[in-house]
């Protein structure tokens, strides 16, 4: 704008110039004329003087015609100059001018766009006025029918900034096996009857409520994170009064009592008891107890090859948005069963519960057995006055404690490491446990030195057992462990899950749903390791959105741990011996049953009757049963059906036979399903069948004769969840 001004008054400055001069240049040519003229005209003869004088008044006329037109050309110049610096002043004042018309645009523009943007904001906030209005009234709307949802149907309650949360179920269920095992509700896969068993051949009906399951979460909410405890129980506990008589008065057990801190940046800490880090989560790492994926069955002992456990716990978790990793000390339990050198004195690795601590010291106590140890003689004058020799049975009590039921001395907690990831294909752990446990062995000590030891064979002289060392202890320590893994897989829009989980390794049949050993005795009496293996495949299908169905299929499994050998040999109980001839008893009349007191032979002679005494003499040792599995066991009643009587003695088994067979494994395939018959804010109501297919065999003993047991088994549930 500025330089189309200053152009626009340069040419106006330089047209008034080009005139000027142009004017000047006019006027200037007549004189030159005139001056020509002037010339020309030459008077006739002018005298000298005369010309002289017309020479002088000439130039002075030139002169004072200079004068005019130099007086004309600085007059016109002036002009000029004041033209100029009018032209100037105005192209000042136009450019002064100009920027204030621009100035003024300018500012007229900019008030045009404030002013637009003003009205635009303004139209934008009476937009949004208008809907933060109706947003407004919504949410009040909204906010009112909550409020008065909450305080005539609360789904948390609060108190003190603590927000608390009931959840549970109440059950109403049954069981029916067609082979008794006396579990009630739950199935003790590892005890299904053997087919010798009595039980076997009976089936067995329960109702029960025993299953309803409590529970509540409290809350509290920080600018940092949460804090959460959790308190669930069951009825499934009995005391030592409970029975199915009248009142059936089953104890509260506690399942879950759990405290935890959780970070906004993805850090917990728990404690308590709750589920073991080795059972499965549905996502990430949690001990929510709805993102534990359990089974769906009936049955409360779950299915054969489940991995899981619920113990008390320290646990450290992070989680990242699709991968979690969590590190966790959890409270052990060495699960122990040996034959012969395992069993009480061998060694000692834990005790039943002891008056005066918290742990119930009905668990399991030691039974005594009273055996003969040798015979005596003893001398007795009869009516007669005849002194007649006789045999005394001499009596020891030992006292063998079943160390399955036994609370474990344990020397370190289990650690637990996991890394889960969550994926579009399905969520995936991998995990490993360690176990650590100690004993005291006793190693001089035997079964045979325990009875026998010391005595010698009547016959032979020799000693049958060495003595029994009284100073032989020695500490074992061992390392248990395994690795497990699993995968949960969603097809066709969430509709089926196919599951697969296992764990493996020496010592982890503590984690295994069926309980089977995690460890046996070696032929010294120290702990050595079984190695467990455990696997689970699952489907679960959502047809409807009322209807739950699932198949499970599962295996627990206890390998052989076989410690007989040839010094592992036991003795039978000795039997009367008076003296000896060439080897033999001279009490041994062929067809003669002994009687007590045991009285000689008529036939024996004085020097027979008054040199020799009673005493005992032992068969050759037999070869016994040491570990776990031992192939020295007698199974010969484990599979007979048909016997020669009942013995008395509420084992089970028939006279003539015996059944020691151990667990070598146990499977089950179950299935059935889930309908719920409502579903919403008031609740849920359930109503589920399953039938069990479930198998027990033994490790095979003495003539490879092995064991088995098969069960059927139905149960039927009614539930109301609370909402």
């Amino acid at each position: 704008m500025y330089f189309k001004l200053n152009l626009a008054a340069t040419a106006v400055l330089t047209v008034c110039l080009a005139a000027s001069f142009g004017q000047a240049i006019q006027a200037q040519s007549p004189l030159k004329k005139h001056a020509e003229t002037n010339k020309v005209k030459i008077p006739p003869s002018p005298s000298i003087e005369a010309q002289v004088q017309a020479l002088r008044e000439e130039l002075e006329g030139e002169n004072n015609s200079l004068k005019t037109d130099l007086a004309v050309k600085d007059a016109q110049l002036q002009k000029a100059q004041q033209v100029a610096a009018d032209a100037q002043a105005a192209a000042a004042r136009a450019e002064a001018a100009a920027a204030r018309a621009e100035a003024a645009v300018n500012a007229q523009q900019q008030a045009a766009t404030e002013n637009t943007t003003a009205v635009t904001t303004l139209q934008a906030a009476v937009t949004d006025l208008k809907g933060t209005q109706a947003f407004l009234a919504t949410a009040v709307s909204d906010e009112t029918a909550k409020l008065k949802k909450e305080i005539a149907n609360p789904t948390i309650l609060r108190y003190k900034g603590i927000s608390i949360a009931p959840y549970g179920f109440i059950a109403g269920e049954s069981a029916y096996r067609a082979k008794a095992t006396g579990g009630e509700m739950a199935t003790p896969f590892s005890a299904l009857p053997y087919e010798g068993a009595d039980a076997y051949s009976m089936s067995e009906m329960y109702i029960s409520g025993r299953q309803t399951r409590p529970g509540v979460i409290f809350e509290g909410k920080t600018n940092w994170g949460t804090m959460r405890a959790i308190v669930e129980g069951d009825f499934l506990g009995a005391g030592t009064t409970s029975n199915d008589n009248q009142s059936e008065s089953y104890l509260f057990r506690q399942r879950i009592a759990l405290g935890e801190v959780e970070t906004n940046s993805g850090w917990t800490v728990s404690g308590g008891q709750g589920w073991s880090l080795v059972t499965e989560n549905r996502k990430g790492i949690s001990t929510a107890a709805a993102n534990i994926a359990l089974p769906n069955q009936i049955d409360p002992n779950y299915v054969t090859g489940l991995i899981w456990a619920r113990s008390g716990s320290f646990r450290l978790t992070k989680s990242f948005k699709n991968a979690s990793f969590a590190v966790s000390a959890e409270n052990p339990q060495l699960l122990y069963t040996a034959s012969l050198a395992g069993n009480t004195p061998y060694a000692v690795v834990g005790s039943a519960g002891v008056n005066g601590g918290l742990l119930n010291n009905a668990i399991s106590a030691c039974s005594p057995s009273t055996s003969i140890v040798n015979y005596t003689n003893q001398a007795l004058i009869t009516s007669g006055g005849q002194t007649v020799n006789a045999a005394v049975p001499v009596y020891k009590t030992v006292s063998s404690c079943a160390n399955l039921a036994n609370i474990s001395f344990n020397e370190a907690p289990d650690m637990v490491v996991k890394g889960a990831i969550d994926t579009k294909l399905g969520h995936y752990e991998l995990f490993g446990v360690g176990r650590f446990f100690h004993e005291t062995v006793y190693t001089g000590e035997t079964t045979n030195s325990n009875l026998y030891g010391g005595l010698k064979d009547v016959l032979t002289g020799v000693a049958v057992a060495p003595a029994l060392s009284t100073s032989s202890s020695v500490a074992d320590s061992v390392i248990f462990g395994g690795m497990g893994a699993s995968a949960r897989v969603p097809m066709y829009a969430n509709k089926f899950v196919l599951g697969a989980k296992g764990l493996f390794g020496p010592g982890v049949g503590h984690f295994g749903d069926s309980t089977l050993s995690d460890a046996t005795s070696n032929s010294s009496g120290g702990l050595a390791p079984i190695h467990n293996l455990s696997g689970l495949l699952t489907l679960e299908a959502n047809p409807s959105p009322r209807l739950l169905l699932y198949a499970y299929y599962g295996g627990d499994y206890a390998g052989r741990e076989d410690y007989s050998n040839a010094s592992t040999t036991t003795l039978g109980a000795p039997n009367p011996c008076y003296g000896s001839t060439g080897g033999t008893c001279l009490n041994e009349v062929a067809g003669t049953p002994a009687t007590y007191p045991l009285t000689l032979p008529a036939t024996l002679t004085g020097a027979q009757i008054t040199g020799n005494k009673w005493g005992g003499t032992w068969a050759a040792p037999s070869q016994a049963a040491v570990g776990y599995g031992s192939r020295y066991l007698s199974n010969s009643s484990c599979t007979s059906t048909t016997a020669p009587g009942y013995n008395g003695s509420s084992t089970g088994y028939y006279t003539g036979g015996s059944c020691g067979a151990q667990t070598r494994d146990t499977q089950e395939i179950t299935g059935g399903y889930w309908y719920d018959i409502y579903k919403g804010d008031r609740g849920r109501l359930r109503q589920g069948v399953q039938y069990g297919y479930a198998v027990r065999e033994g490790w095979s003993g003495v003539g490879g004769i092995g064991a088995k047991g098969v069960d059927n088994m139905f149960f039927t549930s009614f539930r109301y969840y609370l909402p």
